[in-house]
């Protein structure tokens, strides 16, 4: 068999850091995870290639290659899932999909030969037989969630490794929560299923053998799922083996935010290299918490809990949300002095979305408020449901916080309130590399002569360079994604 594996391009959003990654020449902030691991449990006698459109075209050439075009995605993706879907349907090449996006849309998918829904580690094995028994089905689907401590290492020879931005590697599936906008729980179930400690550090060896030196980004929904498995074995494991290597990777990952609470597994996570985690804030509502079911932000000091992490050594990403019923008319306010106040620099605001199966997708179609299938793009100002709140007020306090935060004086305003509170830790080293340097200088030409309100970016230098002379690259780095938000925001 010949099998392409196409990743679907991801429009300018958010998180894709498309407009930041040019200032390191590199096309995309991380690979397709899914499909090298697809990749890895096909037969190794087939043969494979993978096009990931985020960093290279995908040609009709490809596709008349290929016996199967296996293709999968988000829902932000879907446009783009469904011009290759498209072609290859005029070209004669049967497609096999998965992930998410199918998973939970596959009903209103059209053109697709087959589905491998769910997890690829109980569905796609399924599909293996009956493709060599010559009667494959339309539809692969379980309500079993698979162990992944057989899951194999992701094909990383199929990637072209130096247009990315960071690789990726997961631990664990599944999330303890049950936040009801959420659809974790849904595709991944509630139990945090983990790696083995070996086979973690086995995926890792592979990066590192293959010459990688830069982030990498541990994609588990929740890193901290299962606390007592981390600090019993997984962590003083990877604490000796980043030390060995003299801490090869900057790890980054997600989180809940009552990792604040637990100071042993703080500090064990800092010691084994991680510098940046993200943390779903959501809002500053107590009631929209409660609405939402997040439990676990009910009740504390949110700004005490992200100051404590960044005293411990880890940079604070926040995931923020407006739109819920019991947000009142101050909301947009409360959640822009809560940004300033806490120095979370990368603040993602979007607004409410009901996923396809979620508890609260649930509820609003029973409410009849249901108006169609998330975007998945919670930053393009679209919203899927009828809101409590009128509409065009939500919408214009959005856009408020939006511009409000990312606007120059806000933004380097908050880089300063974040290099105040951040401590770096005693251990780590500040390797500067040559790409660094040109990004730097790109950043000057870029940042300090040509665009409009180019004095705070200087400020934010000279500030860095007396107050915090060893956080210098990272004021320069945050100060990059400042740019990339400012040109997302444009598009609100």
């Amino acid at each position: 068999m010949k099998i392409l594996l196409v990743y679907p391009e991801t429009p300018t959003t958010f998180w894709s850091f498309r407009n930041a990654l040019k200032f390191i020449s590199k096309k995309s902030s991380e690979p397709p995870l899914g499909l090298l691991t697809i990749a890895s449990m096909l037969p190794q006698d087939w043969k494979k290639k993978l096009i990931d459109m985020n960093v290279s075209h995908l040609k009709d050439s490809h596709l008349q290659w290929a016996d199967y075009v296996f293709i999968t995605g988000m829902n932000i993706q879907s446009a783009s899932f469904a011009k290759v879907v498209k072609r290859c349907n005029e070209l004669g090449v049967k497609v096999v999909a998965g992930g998410p996006y199918c998973t939970t849309e596959y009903r209103e998918i059209q053109g697709v030969d087959h589905f491998i829904l769910n997890e690829a580690e109980a569905t796609l094995p399924l599909f293996l037989r009956d493709l060599e028994n010559g009667c494959p089905k339309h539809i692969y689907t379980t309500g079993e969630f698979p162990d992944i401590s057989l899951t194999p290492v992701p094909s990383w020879d199929l990637l072209k490794r130096k247009k990315y931005g960071s690789m990726s590697v997961q631990y664990s599936r599944g999330c303890p929560f049950d936040c009801e906008f959420c659809s974790i729980t849904l595709l991944n179930g509630h139990k945090a299923r983990t790696k083995s400690s070996e086979q973690f550090l086995a995926e890792l060896d592979s990066l590192h053998n293959s010459g990688w030196r830069d982030p990498v980004f541990i994609v588990d929904d929740n890193f901290i799922g299962n606390k007592r498995k981390l600090k019993n074995e997984l962590l003083p494991a990877l604490i000796k083996w980043s030390k060995d290597r003299k801490y090869p990777f900057k790890f980054t990952t997600e989180v809940s935010i009552n990792l604040a609470d637990d100071e042993e597994l703080v500090k064990l996570m800092v010691e084994a290299g991680f510098e940046h985690t993200f943390v779903g804030i959501e809002t500053t509502n107590d009631e929209s918490l409660a609405e939402c079911g997040k439990r676990q932000n009910r009740r504390r000091d949110l700004v005490g809990s992200v100051k404590k992490l960044q005293h411990h050594g880890l940079i604070v990403s926040g995931g923020f949300i407006v739109g819920f019923d019991h947000d009142p008319s101050s909301i947009f306010d409360q959640q822009i002095n809560f940004i300033q106040k806490s120095g979370i620099v990368t603040a993602m605001v979007g607004l409410l979305s009901a996923p396809t199966g979620t508890k609260l997708f649930q509820r609003l179609k029973s409410e009849n408020r249901l108006l169609k299938i998330p975007s998945g793009d919670n930053m393009d100002g679209s919203i899927n449901f009828i809101p409590k709140m009128n509409e065009e007020k939500l919408k214009e306090g959005y856009r408020k916080i939006i511009h409000t935060i990312y606007s120059q004086k806000e933004f380097y305003e908050r880089i300063k309130t974040f290099l105040n509170e951040y401590h770096l830790p005693i251990k780590k080293s500040v390797r500067i590399n040559f790409r660094e340097i040109i990004a730097f200088m790109k950043t000057i030409w870029v940042l300090g002569i040509r665009e409009s309100g180019k004095k705070y970016y200087w400020k934010l230098l000279i500030f860095s360079l007396f107050k915090h002379p060893r956080k210098f690259p990272l004021a320069v780095e945050l100060a990059i994604y400042g740019f990339h938000f400012r040109r997302v925001t444009e598009t609100i």
